[in-house]
């Protein structure tokens, strides 16, 4: 094996192993989104809290992932010859091998499918964070009101505060 197809092979391994990594963090992705889905409905704001700060660091990790594997991309595409200046990993599969190019179109595949599912994911969470969203600030409102007392008007357009909404379930005058 001459150096050229040495170098070829290690920048191809590099790729693959990088385009691996993106797999595991997508998949990773998903996984906590689907979890998330279940604490938006339960709307625990704590819970919500950690989901978001875990999902900030995975997504920090992932464009790490990314600009390295870009990174070997490009390196590759100069080796077999090809568009650097955005290489597609299905032009790059067009000029390797065929046992290469049929790993690295299953790779493609993995990856746009949970790209899918992610992005469907996010949009069915967008709503519950909205519905989450509405509960808190209905419960806000809710205590807002018990704690300062609705104004009334009294005899004569006065107007006077009234009962404070908690404690008062049942009428002291019955």
């Amino acid at each position: 094996m001459d150096q050229s197809n040495t170098n070829r092979q290690e920048v191809y391994f590099q790729l693959l192993s990088g385009l691996d990594e993106l797999v595991r963090l997508y998949r990773t992705l998903l996984d906590l989104m689907v979890r998330e889905k279940d604490i938006l409905i339960q709307v625990d704001l704590d819970k919500i809290q950690e989901s978001n700060q875990a999902k900030e660091l995975l997504l920090h990790k992932i464009r790490q992932a990314d600009a390295e594997r870009e990174k070997h991309a490009i390196e590759l595409t100069k080796i077999i010859g090809g568009d650097i200046r955005q290489p597609r990993l299905l032009e790059i599969a067009k000029k390797m091998k065929s046992d290469e190019a049929v790993k690295l179109k299953s790779v493609h595949t993995a990856l746009d499918l949970l790209l899918r599912q992610i992005t469907e994911q996010n949009n069915e969470n967008e709503k519950y964070a909205a519905s989450a969203l509405n509960i808190f600030n209905g419960a806000l409102g809710d205590i807002k009101d018990s704690l300062i007392g609705k104004k009334t008007y009294g005899k004569k357009g006065v107007m006077t505060e009234g009962a404070e909404k908690s404690g008062n379930f049942v009428s002291k005058e019955a």
